[in-house]
Order: structure tokens, then C-alpha cells, then sequence
């Protein structure tokens, strides 16, 4: 039997990932959002999760054997996070119930899990490094826990398998994602390149020597794909990250090579980039204009926000794949041509100049 794959969220950095891994093999691919993409061999399907009536009604010609869910939406506290992100996943699960097709449903969250919400990241008493899947959860209220918990009562509920996925930091290009580093440095490197400023790293002096690891969109594809098709990988929560270990002060040389600039010299404390890049929209529309780029909106193409989340923790952030690599998942893929392959997709879309 064929396998027919719903990617929910499929506009985004991982469901564009996802869409397009199964289409290029061979499955038949609904791919939902709120403004879904043009995906060669991926069915559109415009739908808001959180419109349980429409959604049942955009959905009720589709018979999902897969379900990829790759989205959420990000709310003015952490209490919001969890009613609406638990709703998101409810709504989705209940509006599939109908087709009686469903035989798996993989979910993508992230590190969050070992470090807290965006309200608490980082901080109160964290699990050792490197993270692992038994660490399992803080006492402390969290939205990925509420999707998780949503999942496992519709998995009982419904007979289905599941899988749960934890990348760290994920590397791809979708415009207008909330979570996009990789896009985020590489319009920072081009305005410091532009420009003549100093290209200083954002982060944290912990995260500058210590050791950390990332997560390329493809190989958590390729990593969904597996779990969702390996009995061996069924009702399972999965760390995913590419396979190596950096530091930063090393990684920041190299970004700084593919763009042919100088890197600052860490100045020993934050630069945070909402701060650096605060007054940068003139100075993009001045460089779409000179540079014939594509997307005129900055704000379309940044998420600084994150990314100092991300670069100024103070604890070192690595992550165990044991797990997947003792049930048969062995990809491997480098940070930095992770990190080379955005930014030339960037540059061929003229998404940077």
C-alpha cells in the first residue's frame, strides 16, 4: 500500500523539509498550512488549526496513512502556548480521526523539553549534558509536554503509532519562520558585509568555547521518515541532531569565511542581534534595491529574538543519539555545510545578495 503523508505545517523550515523528502520518494503528500507553498508532487491544503470545523472540512477527502506534525504558534506567555498548542494538536488529531487511516503520527518538538520554556530557558535545575531521552521531563509547565500529552491520548485512543522528535536548533530556509538562525546569520553577515560593521558574535562566552551540536531540516526529515516506517522506532521520543560537535568560535570563522568577511574577536559578554540589527530595515531596503533581492520585508527573513535565545544560553548544549543510532538511524550530516547549503539556496532565490 502506497503510503499517503499528511505534513501539517508544511510551509515551515521542517514541513517544506519533510514535504519534499517524501515527495522526491515516492509517497502521495498532502502538505497543510495556513498559506501553503508551491511543493512539486505536494497537494496544497489551506487550513487554521484552530479552526476545528473548516479544518475537518479541508481535510475530509484526505486518508492519511502519516501524519507529520511540524507547527506551532507562539503566544504571549506559556500558559498560552500550552492552550493553544495542545489545541493545535487535538484539532488535527480529532479532524484525521474520520478517515480511519491513520497508522502513525510523528511529532516534532525540540531541546525545549530539557531546558524549559521560553519563560524559564536555561534556567532552575537542568539535566546533565548530553541531554537524553530517559532525562525525561522538568517540573515545569511546558507546551511541548501538552502536545506530547494530546498525541499519546489520541495514539490510545485511536490505535496508531507515534514518534516524537527532539532537533536542536534547526538549520533550512522557509520565509517568514519563527525560528530561522540560519537565515537570520546569513541577512546579518550580508548587512556586516554591506555595511563594514564589525561581524560579532551575538551569544553567550559559554556558548562562544563550549561544545554544541544543530539539527539540518533535511536530516530531521530523513529522521521523521525513519521512525514514522520502523516498528523498531514505534511509540518512541527521539533526540535528532547531525551527527558532529562544534564550537561556536569555531563555526563563527567558518560563517564568516562563506561570506568573505572578517569575525570580531569575542568581546568577552552578549552582543544580542535584536539590538544589533534594531535599526537594519532601511539598510536592507537600501541593499534589495542595489542587489535586486526578493524579499524587501526583513522582518520576513530575521527572528534575532530566537537566535539570542538560542546563542545566549549559559549552559552547554549537547545532545545524546544513542537511541536512534542502536535502532538503525545512521545519517550523518556536517554543521557547517549544513549551515553553506542555506545559505546558497538563500542566494540562489535572491533571498541575500
Amino acid at each position: 500500500m502506497k503510503h499517503q503523508a499528511l505534513v501539517v505545517g508544511s510551509s515551515g523550515i521542517i514541513g517544506s523539509a519533510v514535504s519534499q523528502l517524501l515527495a522526491k520518494e515516492g509517497w502521495s503528500v498532502a502538505g497543510l498550512a495556513r498559506r501553503p507553498t508551491a511543493e512539486p508532487g505536494v497537494k496544497p491544503i489551506s487550513a487554521d488549526l484552530l479552526d476545528p470545523e473548516r479544518l475537518t472540512a479541508a481535510l475530509q477527502d484526505i486518508a492519511p496513512t502519516h501524519v507529520f506534525l511540524t507547527t506551532w504558534a507562539r503566544q504571549s506567555s506559556e500558559a498560552e502556548n500550552i492552550r493553544v498548542n495542545a489545541q493545535l494538536v487535538r484539532n488535527l488529531l480529532e479532524a484525521v480521526r474520520a478517515s480511519g487511516s491513520v497508522r502513525h503520527v510523528a511529532l516534532s518538538t525540540g531541546l525545549k523539553h530539557y531546558l524549559g520554556p521560553f519563560e524559564a530557558y536555561g534556567k532552575g535545575a537542568l539535566p546533565q549534558t548530553p541531554f537524553r531521552e530517559e532525562q525525561g521531563r522538568l517540573d515545569v509547565a511546558n507546551f511541548y509536554y501538552a502536545q506530547e500529552d494530546e498525541l499519546f491520548a489520541a495514539a490510545a485512543r485511536d490505535g496508531f503509532t507515534w514518534s516524537v522528535h527532539r532537533p536542536h536548533t534547526v538549520t533550512g530556509v522557509a520565509v517568514g519562520n519563527a525560528m530561522n538562525m540560519a537565515t537570520t546569520l546569513a541577512v546579518y553577515a550580508s548587512i556586516c558585509r554591506f555595511t563594514g560593521r564589525p561581524f560579532r558574535f551575538p551569544g553567550s562566552e559559554v556558548q562562544w568555547n563550549s561544545l554544541t551540536d544543530m539539527t539540518d531540516a533535511a536530516q530531521l526529515a530523513r529522521h521523521m521518515r525513519w521512525a514514522s516506517t520502523t516498528p523498531a522506532a514505534a511509540n518512541e521520543a527521539f533526540n535528532i541532531v547531525n551527527g558532529d560537535v562544534f564550537r561556536w568560535q569555531w563555526m563563527w570563522s567558518r560563517i564568516a569565511e562563506w561570506f568573505d568577511i572578517e569575525p570580531a574577536a569575542f568581546a568577552g559578554e552578549p552582543a544580542p542581534l535584536e539590538q544589533q540589527m534594531a535599526g537594519d530595515a532601511d539598510i536592507w531596503t537600501a541593499m534589495v534595491k542595489q542587489f535586486d533581492l526578493a524579499e524587501p520585508d526583513i522582518q520576513k527573513l530575521v527572528s534575532p529574538w530566537h537566535t539570542d535565545a538560542d546563542l545566549g544560553r549559559p549552559i552547554e548544549v549537547v545532545t545524546d543519539m544513542s537511541k536512534s543510532r542502536k535502532l538503525g538511524f545512521l545519517d550523518y550530516q556536517p554543521s557547517d555545510e549544513a549551515f553553506f547549503n542555506v545559505f546558497e539556496r538563500l542566494r540562489t532565490a535572491r533571498l541575500i545578495p
